[in-house]
Order: C-alpha cells, then sequence, then structure tokens
C-alpha cells in the first residue's frame, strides 16, 4: 500500500511539473490568457475565464464558447509551437523565454510566440535570420528542454 502511495504522489508531481514547464504560463494560465484558437484568425485576442478548458495540466481561456469547442474538439491543432514560449530563443539559445502573446507569426498552420520588451521584438530577429534554420534549431533544442 506504501508503495502504491508512492507512486501515485510521484506521478502528480512529474504530471505537474511537465504542465508547469511544457507551457508559458502566467498566473496559472496558458498563454496569459490569450484565446489560441484566434492565432488562426491572425488576431491576439485576450480569452475570459468564463470560457476555459484544462488540457495537460494547463488552463486555457477563450474569447467565446465556439473558440472554446473549436480548442477542445482538436487542442494539439491550436497550441503554440515550443509550448507558447519564444520560438526565437529557443530556435537561438535553447532557452525558454517569456512572450508577448501579441507578437506572434502564423506560418504553415503553426503559431510562434515571440519575446517583445524593452526594444527587443525578436519575431524581427525571426525574420531576418531566417526562420527556416531557426526552426531545424528549435525543433531539436525543444526535444531536449521540454
Amino acid at each position: 500500500m506504501k508503495k502504491a502511495f508512492t507512486l501515485l504522489i510521484s506521478l502528480l508531481f512529474i504530471t505537474t511539473c511537465f504542465s508547469q514547464d511544457h507551457f508559458y504560463t502566467k498566473k496559472g494560465v496558458a498563454i496569459e490568457g490569450y484565446d489560441v484558437t484566434e492565432y488562426f484568425n491572425n488576431k491576439a485576442i485576450k480569452g475570459s475565464s468564463k470560457y476555459s478548458a484544462v488540457y495537460m495540466n494547463a488552463t486555457f481561456h477563450f474569447a467565446s464558447v465556439s473558440n472554446l469547442e473549436k480548442f477542445k474538439a482538436n487542442p494539439d491543432l491550436f497550441l503554440p509551437e515550443y509550448g507558447g514560449y519564444c520560438a526565437y530563443a529557443i530556435g537561438k539559445k535553447g532557452k525558454k523565454v517569456t512572450v508577448d502573446p501579441e507578437t506572434f507569426s502564423l506560418e504553415n498552420g503553426k503559431v510562434y510566440l515571440f519575446y517583445n520588451s524593452w526594444g527587443n521584438n525578436t519575431l524581427n530577429s525571426w525574420n531576418e535570420e531566417g526562420t527556416t534554420q531557426l526552426k531545424e534549431k528549435a525543433n531539436k533544442n525543444w526535444k531536449k528542454i521540454e
């Protein structure tokens, strides 16, 4: 019985750690509460806690019940690459860096988010340095750090 309890506690700890590190969260909400389905309409719109879903132990907010239902039907389709961390930082340095959820790129059906603060917009760097090479590096780095 003691072994089963220890195993259960360990699994809960691993699951919690995975979700907290896997997605960029602020105050317990993924992507600072922005509606991940709206990126596919080329918009950055803050969601509402009225329309929320938990996926992989992370809470996502949506702007409407319709968007919530879209997400529930196929969550993986709407998730930003690299857990919503800065795509440029993942590719360039292999580091998880926070983002400005309003600074994003929609490329080939995938959403990439970027840091944009203090005069440093990494979306510009992403585009200047070549997205193809940075994506290849980011994909390799993400496998190591996710």
